[in-house]
């Protein structure tokens, strides 16, 4: 059973990354930095991705200290998604293309690393009260959320199609 959740959650997981990949590269160099709701295209992108990187983790101490990071330190730059304002920074298409990918290869090394145990113990966050089984499906939730803003602006502001994918779907 916990195999088949595991399955499961890998393959949500990659076909949320995968929308979310998609919108990004359709996105329109003129659309990159317009406004999606209270931030820009290329700000919402970061966000997603960043608090993916986030959930995937044991805990929000071990995110800096990430190999991805330590090595892109120009991506994540004073790290403004953990403070309380309004993001500024803006990111360029090939570090996020970056950032998509390395979430991608996270999420599946990380769900192949649970157990049981783990799945059905605290998920490891303060401020969240459910086990890390919920903690997945919380994330994809997020991924999902911000990938349908992404696509509804690239259709309705740049006549884009972001079209249903499912998990291993790899942009042509």
């Amino acid at each position: 059973m916990v195999e088949a959740l595991k399955q499961l959650l890998a393959g949500q997981f990659d076909a949320a990354l995968a929308t979310l990949n998609l919108c990004i590269e359709r996105c329109p160099d003129e659309a990159w930095n317009e406004r999606v709701g209270s931030l820009k295209f290329c700000q919402v992108a970061f966000h997603t991705l960043f608090f993916a990187d986030v959930y995937l983790g044991r805990s929000p101490a071990e995110l800096k200290s990430q190999p991805f990071h330590r090595t892109h330190p120009e991506i994540f730059r004073d790290y403004e998604e953990m403070e309380d304002r309004p993001q500024r920074l803006l990111y360029d298409r090939p570090a996020i293309r970056a950032y998509v990918q390395h979430c991608r290869a996270k999420a599946a090394d990380a769900l192949a690393a649970e157990t049981s145990a783990s799945l059905s113990g605290p998920c490891g966050f303060p401020r969240k009260t459910f086990s890390r089984a919920e903690l997945y499906i919380y994330n994809i939730r997020h991924i999902q959320h911000h990938a349908a803003q992404l696509s509804l602006r690239l259709r309705l502001d740049c006549g884009a199609d972001i079209p249903w994918l499912g998990s291993g779907w790899r942009q042509p």
